[in-house]
């Protein structure tokens, strides 16, 4: 405790303030705005850090690792558009809700919720970071695969009531995420004789194509369009009793869950957002509400990407061991500072540790602050005309999907899965199934591969091994138990008709 307090000390320094202040803010601007998110911002950003003091670099770095959290979900609730991947989920129920004149609603639950799992996450972490990480540091390639499997399997019953279509969703998913050349082999997959497709297809121009521009496309097929008209007063804005009450279990449960995601390898921002979207959908007593616009399908994912934001420190600063993109970057942050994560880091620098984990505790409260207030300026967007609204999205869209890597490709990709999300909305299928494939497709591949080598073709290796064994055998479960409820209700049914004509 007395290391604790040490740490928030320092960290409400006013200098300290000032840059955590900064960071935050600049994370949400960078969230909000689509396409960049947080890896991409603080890539941008390392260099600015270099002649600062190790402490207030760091400060200023996880500043913008939360704020981009935060902002996120912004763009995704008014306008359709993910700010970053971690986000797609919150547009299914957040659009619509924006849609029913309760975007000020929306945004201040997914600001509120992003607080309380943050917090969760933040003293989750203070305390019980090296005995988690211990365990987390068990999973290999085989652990890797059958997390991803039994999420694919879990995670395709969340938007459709057709299993089969979103099965095949998840594999046209993947098809497209192996295009380009084998980490493995070297070989081209895919490629069809142009230069283009060698380094594959990058998420980001796929997702905004699917959600961003296939919104612009049937804006413009509605000539008739209004914008919303809804009372912006703060009354209105604000979450109502009963859903500030609906929302409070899946805040909790989504910082909770995510918070355990984020210490497993991957993707775990994106993982949590859909496995508190199922979760909540499962126990809810109202499901039918679920993608017309439930404040719980709002509350529950964005509490989770704060909580694996969280999560996924935990094996970077006890271990040293990124397991996912975003830590990655954030280790890069360290030791350009001369720091070393790990777990020497709290003995040999007490001061910047501590120092760190109590300025996470001011910036999320920092976060609340600043979010709050801005509800009302926000939800004013949502009230633009679509003739002027429209135009704005599909510019984000062609500037984020061009900034990625800088390729007039990437634009090309951005309108071709523009006119697939909008023949799918057509269609009335949701695009999560196949967005969800696409990013763990890769994953999904090189955990695959790495297992066989490892188990030279023995696929029944997976069954031994005790972790990848148990998942998979829950996945076997969950894909057999609606075929098994069928049968066990029909036999019952035959009973009751037997006991009848007896």
């Amino acid at each position: 405790m007395e290391d604790i307090l040490m740490g928030i000390g320092t960290a409400l320094s006013w200098s300290n303030l000032l840059i955590c202040l900064i960071g935050v803010a600049l994370g949400t601007m960078v969230g909000v705005l689509p396409g960049l998110g947080p890896v991409g911002a603080i890539s941008m950003l390392l260099p600015i850090t270099f002649s600062m003091e190790p402490t207030a670099a760091l400060i200023l770095i996880a500043g913008i690792y939360f704020g981009g959290m935060y902002g996120g979900s912004t763009s995704s609730i008014l306008v359709n558009v993910p700010g970053e991947a971690a986000s797609v989920v919150t547009t299914i129920d957040g659009y619509k809700m924006t849609q029913k004149g309760r975007a000020g609603a929306a945004l201040a639950v997914s600001a509120i919720g992003s607080f309380i799992a943050g917090t969760i996450g933040i003293i989750l972490l203070t305390f019980l970071a090296p005995p988690i990480a211990q365990m987390a540091i068990r999973f290999g390639p085989p652990e890797y695969f059958a997390i991803v499997l039994v999420g694919f399997l879990v995670l395709s019953r969340l938007t459709d009531t057709s299993l089969l279509r979103s099965y095949l969703l998840i594999i046209a998913g993947i098809v497209i995420s192996i295009v380009g050349i084998d980490a493995m082999s070297g070989t081209l997959r895919l490629t069809f004789d142009t230069t283009w497709l060698i380094d594959g297809l990058d998420f980001t121009p796929i997702i905004m194509g699917l959600y961003g521009l296939s919104e612009v496309i049937s804006a413009m097929e509605q000539k008739s369009q209004k914008p919303i008209k809804a009372d912006l007063s703060l009354r209105k804005l604000m979450p109502s009793k009963d859903e500030m009450k609906r929302s409070a279990g899946p805040m909790f449960r989504g910082g909770i869950l995510g918070f355990l995601i984020g210490l497993i390898p991957g993707p775990a921002t994106i993982l949590s957002t859909y496995a508190s979207y199922g979760l909540e959908k499962k126990i809810s007593k109202h499901p039918e509400r679920f993608g017309k616009g439930a404040i719980e399908g709002v509350a529950g994912p964005e509490a989770a990407n704060n909580g694996a934001s969280a999560g996924a420190l935990v094996p970077l600063l006890s271990l040293g061991v990124p397991f996912s993109p975003l830590p990655a970057i954030l280790l890069s942050a360290f030791l350009i500072q001369g720091i070393t994560p790990g777990p020497t880091m709290m003995t040999n620098h007490p001061a910047v540790f501590w120092a760190l984990i109590g300025s996470m505790y001011i910036g999320n409260i920092m976060l609340l602050v600043l979010n709050l207030p801005m509800v009302g300026l926000f939800a004013k967007i949502s009230h633009l005309s679509p003739r002027v609204l429209m135009p704005i999205v599909m510019i984000f869209c062609f500037v984020g999907a061009y900034s990625v890597r800088s390729s007039l490709f990437d634009v090309i990709v951005l309108v071709i899965f523009g006119i697939l999300g909008y023949l799918l909305r057509k269609a009335k299928m949701e695009p999560s199934p196949l967005v969800l494939g696409v990013i763990l497709g890769p994953l999904l591949e090189d955990s695959f591969s790495q297992s066989t080598m490892i188990f030279r073709g023995d696929l029944t290796q997976f069954f031994m091994r005790p972790i990848s064994g148990t998942l998979l055998a829950i996945g076997l479960l969950i894909t057999l138990w609606p075929l098994i409820g069928k049968l066990i209700r029909r036999r019952r049914n035959l009973q009751s008709k037997a006991e009848k004509r007896i």
